[in-house]
């Protein structure tokens, strides 16, 4: 077999054992319609503390999971959204929601960005400013005529 050949059949074994392991989610089922519904809304909007970027829904860290777990153990024990959202902060911060509420700990995820752009914008106004203007310089006709000369 050839180099290339190897590296082919590596590479697409690895892909099919990855694409194979991304499907792992686990399903439950809800005795309810709303408590699916309120699983789902859950998982979507609970962040996964260990991937970062991503929710617990699409995540298959293994923290991601257990947290899956303790959403459908509350929803199915008749927990409201909002008692597993004041769970999960509790336990893990407001790191765990995807929109943090807006209060002093929180202050300058809300702020910092346009806060950063707006400094940005004032420093920028500034350089531009200040920038030297470039003076247009004139020639006479034996300048020219010498430039003229070296350009050919």
């Amino acid at each position: 077999m050839t180099y290339s050949l190897k590296v082919l059949l590596l590479s697409l074994l690895m892909t099919f054992s990855v694409a194979v392991r991304a499907g792992s989610i686990e399903t439950y089922s809800f005795d309810t319609p709303e408590k699916s519904a309120i699983y789902k809304r859950l998982i979507e909007e609970l962040r996964c503390l260990v991937c970062q970027n991503q929710n617990i829904a699409g995540s298959n860290a293994e923290l991601a999971k257990d947290l899956r777990r303790q959403t459908y153990e509350m929803v199915s024990k008749g927990a409201t959204r909002d008692e597993v959202v004041d769970y999960m902060v509790t336990r893990y911060g407001d790191f765990v929601l995807y929109r943090p509420p807006f209060k002093l700990k929180t202050v300058l995820l809300w702020v910092g960005p346009p806060l950063f752009l707006l400094i940005s914008l004032i420093f920028l106004v500034n350089y531009l400013r200040k920038k030297p203007q470039v003076a247009e310089v004139t020639l006479d006709k034996t300048q020219r005529d010498s430039v003229r000369d070296l350009l050919k």
